[in-house]
């Protein structure tokens, strides 16, 4: 009978995998609707017609996540000079993101997912666990995907960004002239 049960919880666990998102460059971005650090809403349908870069990160407050945020934070004007705007995104509370947002003068706007919606989504979500894999996801004006980066430097993500947008959106126009 206990045989039984494992190979029942088993079966959930591995179904459960089966179905993680798996999203990959070119595919659309997955929709969601989620609050901000200050309590309103954000729906990703909204950025059409601009470059998104949606960061997940484990936990708001951890030290690979503070360095990241800072990163971004220290670089943003950089990231938006290449023409895009940052999200990070977390499943933690509305207020524990407000509460880091203040805590490290952020400049850029956190997303709250205690719900795991957007994690699963994207795949970041440990399994088994509310928390999210620390992945990159640059997002171009029509919605689409255009880069994913799994193997994130939280100290460098903001920089390695900015220059990949710049890329991106030079590959982008039609006979862009080259230099």
């Amino acid at each position: 009978m206990r045989f039984h049960h494992l190979a029942l919880a088993l079966t959930t666990l591995f179904a459960s995998i089966s179905h993680a998102a798996n999203v990959k460059v070119g595919d659309n971005a997955p929709l969601f609707k989620v609050k901000k650090q200050d309590g309103s809403d954000f729906d990703l349908a909204s950025r059409k017609g601009s470059w998104t870069v949606l960061y997940f990160y484990p936990k708001a407050g951890t030290p690979g996540c503070t360095k990241q945020a800072c990163a971004f934070r220290d670089n943003i004007k950089k990231v938006r000079a290449a023409g895009a705007e940052v999200y990070g995104i977390s499943s933690d509370t509305v207020a524990a993101q407000a509460a880091f947002h203040k805590e490290h003068k952020l400049s850029f706007d956190l997303l709250a997912d205690p719900d795991d919606k957007a994690l699963n989504a994207y795949g970041t979500k440990i399994m088994g666990l509310s928390f999210s894999k620390r992945w990159t996801f640059i997002i171009d004006p029509e919605l689409k995907i255009r880069s994913i980066d799994k193997d994130v430097d939280p100290a460098l993500d903001a920089v390695r960004v900015a220059a990949k947008v710049t890329e991106l959106r030079a590959a982008s126009v039609p006979n862009a002239p080259t230099f």
